[in-house]
């Protein structure tokens, strides 16, 4: 039967108006059946610094209150401070999970605000990245999701395996983990060396995450501990998910049919990615119908299997030339040999790094979505003509997917908590911003 809310007698903390009350009457709270527990900010169950105040009957979730900001650092802010190449940095600290889709995401937003066309090179590097970004970010969410439910082994088989994609990210970037590696048109260099690029993520596909995801699913998928903590917990249903917005792994799990890289396609998701008019590459969008937390692992596996597939299509059909897109406005900072080879990319180079006249952004507003690892990752960009942003906002899928856990949780038990918050993979960093 469905759990039934008893009616309070008493006021509870979340009821009384702090303004006119000086205190809490904490001995008309425990004459109820009710208490208040704090739940974070700082808890190992939490991943980051969540506060949830809880509003319990017994062991019985009545009211979830969710307390953000404890890590607010004002990155939005800051976008209006550095210039369009600058912030990128600040993004891949959004979500440090899968820092490489945050970069990508933020440029292709201003690039749709320059009016830049990308290189087929560039595009197809572009996209391996994007989706080695997911498949990093869904191995420590499926990892984590065992790990929060007892099974530390689980955790071990996901996240050993994303030290092979920190790998990837430093050959081609220098950097493990924010490899900042986007740039306005392009990127901070070209890939050292297209062969050893190749073979490190055809090694990482066949030996380490193929093994990776068949552990996973043999410890889990017909565990009973797991699947009786993960079913029928915290479900949504399709138009609760449609009516609070979500997006990504959360709403497919609910049986929301919607994926940006199909809807509203980017990169190589869209036709014609190369000089030859290719064909925009082939997956599947997984759909489940029950929106609890079994599906939205089961959706987050399944992804990972696809990703691997959009790879496996681009991998052997990396073009040629050069990352960066032909420059006749001088929005795209030239390559290192023009600098030291020449004056005139000494003077594009100067402009744009020590003086930032060289930014000539238009007077317009652009909204570009992708479709990341937690959901719709968006960036709405002014531009007013000047070498810097006039707005920067950021829309997070934490956010978003965050705000419907209160629904989630109310009725389940406490200890199914940290079940529906590692179901939904908040990244604090995103969440606040």
């Amino acid at each position: 039967m469905p759990y039934e809310l008893k009616p309070l007698d008493t006021p509870t903390p979340f009821d009384i108006d702090v303004e006119t009350t000086p205190y809490i009457d904490t001995a008309a709270l425990e004459s109820s059946d009710r208490w208040t527990l704090n739940f974070g900010p700082q808890h190992p169950a939490t991943h980051t610094t969540l506060r949830i105040v809880l509003e319990l009957d017994g062991e019985r979730v009545v009211r979830a209150t969710p307390h953000i900001g404890y890590l607010h650092s004002g990155f939005e802010k800051l976008g209006e401070h550095h210039d369009y190449n600058q912030w990128v940095c600040t993004v891949s600290r959004m979500n440090y999970i899968s820092p490489i889709s945050n970069d990508i995401a933020w440029h292709l937003a201003v690039e749709k605000l320059f009016g830049i066309d990308l290189t087929p090179r560039c595009k197809v590097v572009r996209t391996i990245l994007a989706e080695l970004g997911r498949i990093q970010d869904h191995l420590l969410c499926a990892g984590a999701a065992a790990l929060d439910l007892g099974a530390f082994t689980a955790f071990l088989y996901g996240f050993n395996e994303r030290e092979r994609i920190y790998d990837i990210m430093e050959y081609i970037s220098g950097q493990r983990f924010h490899p900042d590696y986007t740039r306005v048109g392009g990127a901070m260099r070209e890939i050292p060396d297209d062969a050893v690029f190749v073979r490190m993520i055809k090694a990482f596909l066949k030996d380490s995450m193929t093994p990776a995801i068949d552990d996973l699913e043999g410890l889990l998928y017909r565990n009973r501990i797991f699947r009786d903590r993960t079913e029928g917990i915290g479900s949504i249903s399709h138009d609760d998910a449609i009516a609070w917005s979500l997006s990504g792994p959360v709403a497919r799990a609910a049986g929301v049919r919607r994926d940006l890289r199909k809807d509203e396609p980017y990169l190589c998701y869209a036709d014609n990615w190369d000089n030859e008019g290719a064909s925009a590459v082939q997956f599947k969008v997984p759909i489940a119908k029950n929106g609890d937390v079994y599906d939205r692992f089961l959706v987050r596996m399944e992804e990972m299997k696809q990703s691997a597939a959009i790879i496996e299509q681009l991998i052997d059909n990396i073009p040629g030339g050069t990352m960066n897109a032909d420059d006749d406005g001088k929005m795209i900072k030239p390559p290192k040999e023009n600098v030291y080879g020449s004056i005139e990319g000494l003077i594009q180079h100067f402009e744009l790094v020590m003086t930032n006249r060289g930014w000539k952004a238009p007077k317009a507003e652009v909204y570009m979505g992708t479709e990341t690892a937690n959901g719709e990752l968006g960036f709405y960009v002014v531009g007013d003509g000047g070498p810097r942003p006039w707005r920067v906002k950021t829309r997070p899928p934490s956010f978003i997917n965050y705000a419907v856990f209160a629904k989630m949780i109310e009725g389940h038990m406490l200890s199914d908590l940290v079940a529906v918050l590692g179901s939904l993979n908040v990244i604090a960093a995103e969440l606040d911003r």
